[in-house]
């Protein structure tokens, strides 16, 4: 096919069980229901469950989509607005009870499914946005449902047609660049009516999909165990080099039958030290380097050659992700859209030391960020620069402006005399802990006093869900290689749901994000994508902190790894070296 990935047809993968790979996250995953929830960890161990209709080369950069449970790319018809797929045949599902012991083959009515589940309003999907407006008849659908409190899914739309069992029709309203990024998307990963409805709409502990791998074991917050799915059609590994380094990765695994490991074990280990000793004791194969760690292991970079000589090998690049810290628009004390409102979130977003956490948190392995769209996807402007510097000068003068006098005690309270007490979460590691205490040197400097309440990073995630958070500060990561990704964090229908976590809502932005996601790519798209982020600076619904380096590392038993700026779940594309 020439596409990198040869599908061997009805023959079934034969992966060995007895090559293991195990890797090490550093927050715990918050189950494998994607289309309800939101997590890089979530993610990463879902794309080898669940399949979506395209995927992206596992080599090519930038980053290149190919068919997956399509047998090609689709046709595009009626001006960008109809796309027309052909499944594959002979893709099955895992077992499972609600198939009644029958061998379950996806179809086409499976897809369509997926895609009415993400914009069910009862499923509250992180995703839901971005399809939002875009199927023709899913709309009069969606407030069908949001009135009856019921989503029809036997109800035939012109906007998802499935003529026969391999053929699905997606007629759009408007033409759409990012829907094909968006059908391969983990939110998009197939899954079958029966097993979602016999576990009452929630499979978050209970995936089943067609992908290389399986669920065999799962202990919530500690490990989680994959195995090779038996009746996975498989691949040859076909890939073409397209950046340095890529030659050793074409030698090692050219012409493979993938996927080569039948086993995958993953460990949740919080602290960045006890993860880096796992690695460098061989006890992990595969695992980002903490950053605490880079002064030991890198030069400028690049392995120190004690690591090289131990097989160690290094993917390396300025990760298409920002960490900010946002704020509550909802919350009484920071959100609202009032001048004094404004005037405080940006005198503290002025107030943030950015560089004591690049030094003391990150050891040198960030820069600060410009813009909320990162390096790596469309929409990233080199030449851009953020509209909110750090200025503790002027932070002060700001909040003296309007109205946050500072009481005898030093601290600021709000122009109605009420005292000021900030809230800023995070979670239970040292890294948290550190960048809580640049936090609060930060804002001492400003007069403002603040809580730091720890939380798990799950349980924190489901209160920001629901917009209970005042402050907390994330990472955002690109799940397709598209500005709008990170843009539609803020689209206000989002708030609620997962996506829009600080339940921003704007009717400027949100005119702005509904027309610049059915532009083409281009010039006017690309001033409108400038517009709505310099919006969200004026607002100041975030503190922009970081862009980051990461560094993956791998030992040097594990064969073809390199990590891909968007796609997760790349154990199916390696092979391992038994002990």
């Amino acid at each position: 096919m020439g596409l990198g990935l040869v599908l061997q047809g009805h023959a079934f993968a034969k992966a060995d069980p007895d090559k293991v790979i195990r890797i090490a996250f550093e927050q715990a995953d918050n189950g494998f229901d994607m289309q309800r929830v939101s997590s890089l960890y979530s993610t990463w161990m879902s794309e080898a469950i669940y399949e979506t209709l395209m995927i992206y080369d596992y080599l090519a950069r930038p980053a290149k989509l190919v068919p997956q449970v399509a047998e090609d790319m689709p046709e595009i018809t009626n001006d960008g607005r109809t796309y027309t797929f052909r499944i594959r045949k002979g893709i099955f599902f895992t077992p499972d009870p609600a198939f009644k012991d029958q061998k379950r083959e996806l179809t086409s009515t499976d897809v369509a499914y997926t895609l009415k589940r993400i914009m069910d309003p009862k499923t509250l999907s992180p995703q839901a946005g971005s399809f939002e407006g875009k199927f023709v008849g899913m709309e009069e659908l969606v407030k069908e449902a949001k009135a009856s409190g019921k989503f029809d899914y036997d109800k035939p739309i012109a906007g998802l047609e499935t003529p026969d069992k391999y053929t699905l029709r997606l007629n759009l309203a408007e033409p759409d660049s990012t829907m094909l990024h968006l059908l391969a998307n983990s939110h998009s990963g197939i899954v079958a009516r029966e097993v979602v409805e016999a576990n009452n709409n929630d499979v978050g502990r209970h995936p089943v999909g067609t992908g290389a791998y399986m669920l065999k074991e799962y202990v919530p917050g500690s490990r989680v165990i994959l195995v090779a799915n038996p009746d996975y059609r498989g691949f040859t590994w076909d890939f073409k080099a397209s950046e340095p380094g890529d030659e050793r990765l074409v030698k090692e695994m050219k012409g493979k039958q993938m996927p080569q490991v039948g086993r995958i074990e993953v460990l949740f280990i919080e602290e960045d030290q006890s993860r880096w000793l796992a690695f460098d004791s061989g006890q992990i194969d595969l695992a980002e380097l903490a950053d605490h760690a880079s002064t030991k292991v890198l030069d400028n970079g690049k392995l120190r050659p004690a690591f090289v000589e131990k097989g160690i090998k290094i993917s390396r690049s300025l990760a298409p992700a920002i960490t900010y810290t946002f704020f509550n628009f909802r919350d009484p004390q920071v959100g609202g859209f009032s001048l004094e409102k404004i005037a405080l979130r940006r005198a503290l977003a002025m107030s943030y030391r950015v560089k004591d956490e690049i030094v003391q948190v990150r050891y040198g392995q960030a820069v600060r960020a410009q813009s909320i769209i990162p390096p790596g996807v469309y929409g990233y402007d080199p030449a851009y620069r953020n509209s909110i510097p750090y200025d503790p000068d002027l932070a002060n003068k700001l909040l003296d402006r309007f109205g946050y006098k500072k009481g005898p005690d030093g601290f600021r309270n709000h122009p109605d005399g009420k005292p000021l007490v900030l809230r800023i979460h995070s979670a239970p590691s040292t890294r948290d802990k550190a960048i809580m205490e640049i936090w609060k040197r930060s804002l001492d400097a400003i007069g403002v006093r603040a809580e730091f309440p720890v939380s798990s990073f799950a349980d924190n995630l489901k209160a920001a869900y629901r917009c209970e958070l005042m402050m907390w500060q994330l990472g955002g990561v690109a799940g397709i290689p598209d500005g709008m990704d990170f843009l539609d964090s803020y689209y206000g229908p989002n708030a609620g749901r997962g996506a829009n976590r600080n339940c921003y809502q704007s009717e400027a932005y949100d005119e702005m994000f509904r027309k610049a996601r059915i532009l083409p790519e281009g010039p006017e798209r690309l001033a409108l994508y400038q517009k709505m982020v310099r919006q969200l600076e004026a607002d100041t619904a975030i503190t922009l902190n970081l862009w980051r380096y990461r560094n993956f590392l791998s030992q040097g038993r594990v064969l073809g790894y390199k990590k891909h700026p968007i796609m997760y779940g790349d154990w199916r594309f390696l092979d391992v070296e038994k002990k």
